[in-house]
């Protein structure tokens, strides 16, 4: 089965961090417990969903496997992609580390592997940040699809009050038409404002969670295309960390995650 799994890089993370007592076979290093390997549990369960691995499982775990083996529907393909914007390597006085960096999408149904119907708790580690470069500053940027467009660059931010979209984006991804006009004020925290040009309703697509998702549109530069605030991560239960480069929220399908874009 060695063409069938992806065997993980070394860890990344700070080995003076590492738990010295704990040895993970499958990373071949200190820092975890091979039952605690969240990449380890993350290809055990790819294996599962192309069919592999089920005959370790006792005939009643079969059958609650195969009962609750359901795929998430799959997004639309994007019929287009809105790329990096202006801006350089310094943003707000942080290195934006682009370089040696992967975006990533997995879905950990770890404890499946132990207890079928099991259910999951949200939860971060060190594990977590063994791909991650540290110590960093990075803010938790990922790419999504919103609409029928892969969208890059948006910036998760819990101190943000609304979602905000870019008009330049929203006429690039051929969405202008939806624009419902209405000025509203938005004030910074320096008290700086803009003036919104309407708002425009669209849907999110989240690992099989699809969510219609209001934004207010500006006509201005900034970093990012678009601003996912307070709204959409409680309507998701996003839990986001900007130290481990994650989110991860709920699904009908068990605890879903997005790295961000490293």
């Amino acid at each position: 089965m060695g063409d069938k799994v992806w065997w993980p890089k070394e860890m990344r993370s700070n080995p003076n961090r590492r738990n010295p007592d704990h040895w993970c076979e499958f990373h071949n290093d200190h820092g975890h417990k091979i039952a605690d390997c969240r990449f380890l549990q993350g290809e055990v369960d790819h294996l599962l969903k192309q069919g592999y691995l089920t005959e370790l499982f006792s005939e009643r775990g079969k059958q609650i496997y195969m009962k609750n083996r359901q795929e998430p529907p799959k997004p639309p393909s994007p019929k287009r992609t809105v790329n990096v914007i202006s801006g350089g390597e310094d943003i707000n006085s942080v290195i934006y580390t682009a370089a040696n960096k992967i975006s990533k999408v997995t879905i950990t149904h770890g404890k499946w592997v132990q207890h079928a119907l099991e259910e999951e708790s949200i939860t971060f580690d060190d594990v977590d940040a063994d791909v991650i470069l540290s110590p960093h500053n990075d803010a938790l940027v990922i790419s999504l699809l919103v609409y029928d467009t892969n969208v890059k660059r948006v910036l998760i931010d819990p101190g943000s009050s609304v979602n905000i979209i870019l008009l330049r984006v929203l006429c690039e991804m051929q969405a202008e038409d939806k624009l419902v006009p209405k000025a509203h004020t938005l004030s910074g925290f320096d008290n700086s404002s803009v003036v919104t040009k309407g708002e425009v309703i669209l849907a999110t697509f989240t690992e099989g969670v699809v969510k219609d998702t209001k934004f207010q549109v500006v006509d201005m530069e900034m970093t990012y295309n678009m601003i996912l605030g307070r709204p959409w991560i409680h309507e998701m239960d996003v839990i986001p960390s900007t130290l481990h480069q994650v989110i991860k929220f709920p699904s009908p399908w068990g605890v879903c995650q997005i790295r961000g874009d490293q």
